[in-house]
């Protein structure tokens, strides 16, 4: 019975087997293989790609954001979240998909583990029958969970014993599988035990994991260097700074992959690491070429950017230009008020002054007594139905007396 996995893993069968009987080598159909993944998921590390480059390029404008709102974490938070929106990123989009490319290795794993399910095209009751007569006569190893890939190997010396015991396999091709590659057997699983590894197809065996992890630590290392270059300011130049501190945020993933990639090496079939090993590989000439597309971009983009701050910049000098123009006319009784309302209001109360400064003694009481009369006539809150309200159209009148003057008690 097909399971849900097998929906996956069946396809990934007859891919590997297409490109074992291509090649000829089980090695070299895996690296194909990896190959072959690594474009079918090109569109997901372009957008993977794309997603790590814009966070590298919102970094300084990120720091300029925490060095104007660090105290005040909230709105920090709320005017990054605001910048990202703005600029399309997606805070974990680059991240999310850089794990798509591991979920391939389930599958992958079950096919390498099971090559005479899946390349074979066998049920697994005929795998299990085969393994239970050829391991009565060779020793499969203590680990029961690889012995089909141990026995694939053997095929060829017992497949008149298993077409005689399984009828069903009479007209069905049991060619066995030949797992070597430069002298290495990728069906069996690298010992860290280096002191005990003796010749060289053992110590192959050892160095593939070590190559796997250090091709992943060299590709994420590069991967890095590739974002920093297109972390630039608002002015559209290289921050050298804000570019280091993405480099230390995303340090603690140097490690993890590398130890991911070497743990797999040792605990899995050799195989897993050639596909490992290509997959970093290959993953730094795709890093080159889609840093080169983006960098056509996001350089456009920097252009742009540096020739509107060139014209911001230039708009503030020739401001700078006429405000000095108008200290230098006004000089010293330059009035520092540019409040419209407060201008207007010295004016007039100038002009008054002016108009008052030309009445003669007789004029100046004349308007005296008719200010304190308008005065006494208008009601104190200005509002003729309401002269008693509180506030402004508060009347120390009110009761009869001046209430703004405190009660003397009689004696």
């Amino acid at each position: 019975m097909t399971s849900i996995a097998d929906i996956i893993r069946i396809p990934f069968g007859y891919m590997l087997e297409f490109l074992y009987n291509f090649s000829g080598n089980y090695g070299l159909a895996l690296i194909l293989f990896g190959i072959a993944i690594k474009l079918i998921l090109l569109p997901v590390s372009a957008k993977s790609k794309k997603s790590m480059m814009k966070m590298s390029r919102m970094a300084p404008r990120v720091k300029a954001l925490e060095a104007k709102y660090g105290d005040d974490k909230t709105k920090y938070q709320m005017e990054v979240m605001k910048l990202y929106k703005k600029e399309g990123v997606s805070t974990t989009g680059g991240c999310l998909w850089a794990f798509v490319p591991l979920l391939i290795l389930i599958p992958l794993y079950q096919v390498i583990r099971e090559p005479m399910v899946y390349m074979m095209h066998l049920s697994r009751e005929q795998a299990t029958e085969i393994v239970n007569i050829v391991g009565q006569h060779v020793e499969l190893g203590g680990n029961t969970y690889y012995h089909q890939l141990a026995a694939a190997s053997y095929l060829g010396e017992y497949v008149n014993e298993v077409k005689a015991a399984i009828p069903a396999l009479a007209n069905v091709d049991l060619s066995p599988i030949n797992f070597n590659f430069l002298g290495i057997n990728l069906g069996k699983i690298p010992t860290w035990q280096f002191w005990t590894v003796t010749g060289w197809a053992e110590i192959g065996l050892f160095l593939m994991p070590v190559i796997s992890a250090a091709s992943q630590w060299f590709s994420m290392v590069v991967m890095q260097k590739f974002n920093a270059s297109v972390a630039t300011n608002n002015r559209g130049e290289q921050d050298n700074d804000a570019a280091s501190a993405v480099n230390q945020s995303m340090k603690t993933m140097n490690f993890i992959m590398p130890i991911m990639s070497l743990w797999i090496g040792f605990s899995m079939p050799a195989g897993m690491s050639v596909y490992w090993i290509t997959q970093g590989l290959f993953g730094l000439v795709q890093e080159f070429f889609l840093t080169k597309h983006y960098r056509k971009v996001y350089d456009a983009e920097d252009e742009i950017r540096r020739q509107e701050y060139a014209e911001e910049e230039a708009r503030e000098a020739e401001k700078e230009r006429l405000r000095a123009e108008r200290r230098a006319k006004l000089g010293d009784v330059a009035d520092p008020n540019t409040s419209k309302k407060k201008l207007a209001a010295k004016e007039k109360a100038e002009r008054a002054n002016h108009v008052e400064g030309k009445l003669t003694a007789e004029q100046k009481e004349a308007l005296r007594l008719a200010k304190e009369k308008a005065d006494e006539e208008r009601h104190f809150s200005g509002i003729e139905d309401r002269p008693y309200c509180r506030g402004r159209a508060y009347q120390a009148q009110r009761y009869g007396r001046n209430t703004s003057e405190p009660i003397l008690e009689e004696e």
